[in-house]
This record gives C-alpha cells, sequence and structure tokens, in this order.
C-alpha cells in the first residue's frame, strides 16, 4: 500500500479524522498525534460552548477539519 499524500490509506484517516479528531491518526499508527488531536477536539468543543452557550460544536468542527488535513497531509518517514 502507498502511503504518500493522497494515497488511499490517508484518504480514509482523513475521513476518520474528520468524523472523530484523532481516529484517523490512530488508524495511521500515531498514538500520540491522536490523543492529542481528540483532547484538543475536546478543549476547544468545551471552551467554544462555554463561550457562546450554544450546542453546535463549532470548536470540535474546527479541529477536525486541521486533524483532516493533518492525516491527509502525512507522509510517513522513510527509513
Amino acid at each position: 500500500m502507498s502511503s504518500g499524500q493522497g494515497s488511499a490509506g490517508n484518504i480514509i484517516a482523513a475521513i476518520c479524522s474528520f468524523f472523530v479528531p484523532g481516529l484517523g491518526q490512530l488508524v495511521q499508527g500515531r498514538v500520540l498525534s491522536a490523543v492529542m488531536w481528540f483532547l484538543a477536539a475536546c478543549i476547544a468543543g468545551v471552551v467554544t460552548w462555554l463561550v457562546t452557550l450554544s450546542l453546535f460544536p463549532f470548536g470540535w468542527f474546527l479541529v477536525s477539519l486541521f486533524a483532516c488535513i493533518n492525516a491527509a497531509l502525512y507522509r510517513r518517514p522513510v527509513r
């Protein structure tokens, strides 16, 4: 399987990260990155909820977009 940008694996990971930030990074085997993206989404969701008192998860959505892009552009290091 190709592991470069735009590969099928990266596209699947990007889709996973769009719905649950960090899930795509977990699919790629990057556990620490996955945990950090998920925590960032949780914190952003809470902060935007506290600021707006709205149930629309804008912070979560914004972080999920960045996590999606991060998963899509990931390149495995050459060994």
